[in-house]
């Protein structure tokens, strides 16, 4: 474990503080890249317009064209948040421009595996559709997309992940990722791809005659289509063009989606997130994110990032790997209060089941991963590890947790539970920085043709599909690539910290003022590191597992907790620490999250 402080150009915080931004604040965002205040305004017009997106023009054509022929849509969704969102956003943001066949369809995780599959096209078609419209998936879909145009199914693929060497023969692709996009927010999540989408279609519906933006706002700065406007008519009916219909409630659901997904937090993303979070604190959100918040405990007025990534987005979640993400659709989709309060507390309930297989998996794991060095010596370069009783709903968060506890790339893997695949594994991987797990696994493909059945994913998550008598080689070969990948450095946990804070700054209020803030992944939360004297200490919890310390932080006695760790700390230690306000009896009081620390 390394503490690194971050450097603080300077410069650059000094002009932010002269520009008005809070003194903190301006170290912080200085530490982050921001050099002028301008970056910061998170108003709609600053959006990145969406013209820049290769093949967006063409998706709008499609749509409107369907719907002025009154065609049936079909979104093959994703199980996971940001599929759930993006399907939630495609439904919604297609009944308000007009459209008035709109369904939907997720496959199973275990049985149907993961994008647009052959099977699924077939299933769409069943369905009467016309048009199938992925969201968050279908870039690699090859063959599903040749058997659903084979059906007779016009294609658009919305996506965000890494394309394979061969795009699929779609009507029309919407990927920053693609070759040729010059977007410049490689790192939207899929939802905010297919928010961008709605966004083209009304300009093209707009400049067909259907919508009249006059009575709308003005469009914002470098964007093609304003946000603001009325209800529609249906597209392709005669008469004077209506007033265009309003796409911004549909930000609360990006934002959602696009924390959960854990995407770099780039300039345009944070104001896709900052956007939706004034209007969830301001009330203005669909009913089944008001009753989420309320399932998991949380305040939708003091909304932050934390509450979608460790809150809402979790439950969410939940659905897809233990049951049916249909269930997290309706939730976001319904307007019926109760029936939000219903759905969202089913998803509690089922989040609730799988930490309870997560923690025994996670403890498992670990005994596995611990297993595979002896205790005076680091551990492997890369770490792989499967079990027959494994659930293949949550190998990935027990890889991620594995993967923070050692710090290495780490892939966890199941036996798959699809009928006629009892031989295969499924595993997800996450990693560390300087190790790009989905070119990893591409190398590993190369040289060992046929050990991986099936693999895709982004630098730091991944999937991949190995059959079981293989997973020896593929557990050699991934630690090889990490070997002539990663030196001592990388492998060395650090944590980067925003350095010491000034005891002024230890107040609620302070903390309230970060926590308003948008961070996240590539946007790091303010992390602080000190010396400091450690008073006392004691375990805490049920499972006595989360390390309770009082501290002397310059001068001042303060409360600390380090959750998940039960090694007790020398009387003075190195820490890495967030800041949080601990409420009781009314008294709220600043304590510190610690991070880690450097012994």
């Amino acid at each position: 474990m390394k503490i690194i402080a971050r450097d603080i150009p300077p410069r650059a915080a000094w002009a932010l503080e002269q520009a008005g931004v809070h003194p903190l604040l301006a170290r912080l965002y200085a530490a982050r890249g921001v050099r002028a205040k301008d970056e910061l305004d998170d108003g709609l017009g600053r959006l990145l317009p969406p013209s820049g997106l290769k093949g967006i023009d063409a998706a709008a054509r499609l749509l409107a064209d369907a719907m002025a022929q009154n065609k049936r849509l079909c979104i093959v969704a994703d199980y996971d948040c940001d599929g759930a969102t993006a399907c939630a956003v495609g439904v919604r943001g297609l009944r308000l421009l007009g459209a008035t066949h709109v369904d939907y369809l997720v496959p199973d995780r275990v049985t149907d595996g993961y994008g647009l599959t052959a099977s699924i096209a077939r299933r769409v078609a069943e369905r009467g559709a016309d048009v199938l419209i992925t969201v968050d998936n279908g870039i690699a879909s090859v063959e599903g997309v040749a058997e659903a145009k084979a059906l007779g199914l016009q294609v658009l693929v919305t996506d965000h992940h890494l394309p394979g060497p061969e795009l699929p023969a779609a009507d029309a692709i919407v990927n920053p990722n693609q070759p040729g996009c010059t977007f410049e927010s490689k790192s939207m999540a899929g939802v905010g791809v297919m928010f961008y989408v709605l966004l083209a279609l009304r300009a093209e519906l707009r400049a067909r005659g259907v919508f009249d933006a006059s009575s709308a706002a003005g469009p914002p700065q470098g964007a093609s289509a304003p946000l603001g406007g009325s209800e529609p008519r249906e597209a392709g009916s005669v008469g004077a063009p209506r007033p265009q219909p309003k796409l911004d409630p549909l930000l609360t659901l990006v934002a959602l989606g696009t924390v959960a997904d854990v995407v770099k937090l780039d300039a345009n993303n944070r104001r896709l997130v900052a956007q939706g979070l004034k209007r969830i604190r301001a009330g203005q959100m669909p009913a089944g994110v008001a009753a989420l918040f309320t399932a998991a405990g949380r305040k939708a007025p003091v909304a932050t990032t934390f509450d979608f990534g460790f809150a809402l987005g979790p439950r969410i979640n939940a659905a897809g790997r233990l049951a049916d993400m249909t269930l997290g659709i309706e939730c976001l989709l319904t307007d019926d209060a109760g029936r939000a309060a219903e759905l969202a507390a089913t998803l509690d309930g089922i989040n609730r089941e799988r930490r309870e297989i997560e923690g025994g998996m996670r403890d498992q794991a670990l005994l596995m991963a611990e297993s595979l060095f002896q205790e005076d010596e680091e551990p492997p370069p890369a770490i792989s590890v499967f079990d027959p009783d494994f659930h293949e709903g949550v190998v990935g968060i027990v890889a991620s947790r594995i993967k923070d506890k050692l710090h290495r790339p780490t892939f966890v893997f199941a036996a798959s539970s699809a009928p006629g695949k009892a031989h295969e594994l499924k595993g997800s991987g996450r990693s560390i920085p300087g190790f790009h797990l989905r070119d990893a696994l591409d190398l590993v493909a190369k040289r060992h043709p046929g050990v991986l059945l099936k693999f895709g994913g982004h630098a730091m998550a991944a999937g991949c599909t190995v059959a079981e008598e293989a997973f020896d080689v593929f557990e050699q070969a991934l630690a090889q690539v990490a070997r002539e990948w990663l030196d001592v450095a990388a492998l060395t946990r650090r944590i980067e910290t925003d350095g010491p804070l000034a005891p002024e700054y230890c107040r609620a209020d302070m903390v309230d003022t970060l926590h308003r803030e948008v961070w996240g992944q590539g946007f790091a939360p303010p992390t602080f590191s000190e010396e400091v004297q450690v008073l006392s200490q004691r375990l805490v919890g049920e499972g006595k597992n989360h390390l309770s310390i009082k501290l002397i932080h310059q001068g001042n006695p303060i409360d600390a907790i380090w959750f998940s760790h039960t090694e007790p700390l020398p009387t003075r230690v190195l820490l890495a620490f967030r800041l949080d306000v601990n409420e009781w009896k009314g008294e709220r009081k600043v304590q510190f999250l610690v991070e880690g620390a450097q012994l």
